[in-house]
């Protein structure tokens, strides 16, 4: 492990000990990671930095080394903060199905309300206990199922990489509507032009404006997915 790596790890999940004598620390962790967060939120994950941080806070950018080493260390306390508490159990008498159904959700949830997080959370880091937190309920949601704990696994990936490629389109679309509309009205207009050319293209789209099926991308593949989990499951059963 890294030096930064292991930074991340005490950072993230601590002992964080806590001087016995002195004045009270100006700064906590917890308020430096909300200064990122907020930065992040309002101008992309790009824009933070540790002088950036240090303007938001009213401190100089070396008394905030003081509590931070760096910018990785800085990102990966901002993605425990933004990723937050797991969503709350949904009860014993609910199924998996509408258990993981609900995590996904509460995911894009997430996603959508801090857009820098896709790009936070790729490639090799230290994670974090909250967004264990996460994994761990939603692979307890598949307990009882007869999956295997490998098949358990590729299925949170595969509904979290769902989720994350819906929430990517829409970052990209921007505040000018949903990715889902955008390639409506784009492919209409040439199918107006070259229509006879792609005539499955064009049915699809005739059929798509009639039964106003635009914006489901999401819970269409969350739901095939599930579908996709419940057919193994019965299989598993057999």
């Amino acid at each position: 492990m890294s030096e930064e790596q292991s930074e991340a790890v005490r950072l993230l999940w601590g002992p964080h000990p806590k001087p016995s004598r002195g004045p009270k620390p100006a700064l906590s962790l917890d308020r430096i990671a909300r200064a990122g967060v907020e930065i992040a939120d309002a101008e992309g994950l790009a824009a933070v930095s540790m002088q950036r941080v240090a303007g938001l806070l009213d401190v100089t950018k070396m008394a905030l080394y003081r509590y931070m080493p760096g910018k990785a260390e800085l990102v990966a306390v901002m993605v425990e903060t933004a990723i937050g508490e797991a969503p709350p159990p949904n009860g014993l008498r609910r199924g998996w199905r509408e258990q993981l159904g609900d995590w996904a959700r509460h995911l894009g949830t997430v996603f959508h309300r801090h857009p820098w997080l896709l790009d936070a959370t790729v490639g090799p880091r230290v994670i974090g206990p909250r967004e264990l937190a996460w994994m761990e309920q939603a692979l307890a949601t598949l307990d009882g199922t007869g999956l295997t704990g490998a098949e358990r696994m590729d299925a949170v990936v595969l509904l979290a990489g769902h989720v994350r490629g819906i929430v990517l389109q829409a970052r990209a679309a921007g505040p000018a509507g949903s990715p889902e509309a955008q390639l409506t009205a784009t492919l209409g207009e040439l199918m107006r032009a070259h229509g006879e050319q792609y005539p499955a293209l064009t049915a699809a789209l005739a059929s798509a404006a009639q039964s106003g099926g635009q914006d489901q991308a999401l819970e269409f593949g969350l739901h095939r997915i599930l579908d996709g989990l419940s057919l193994l499951i019965a299989q598993r059963s057999n």
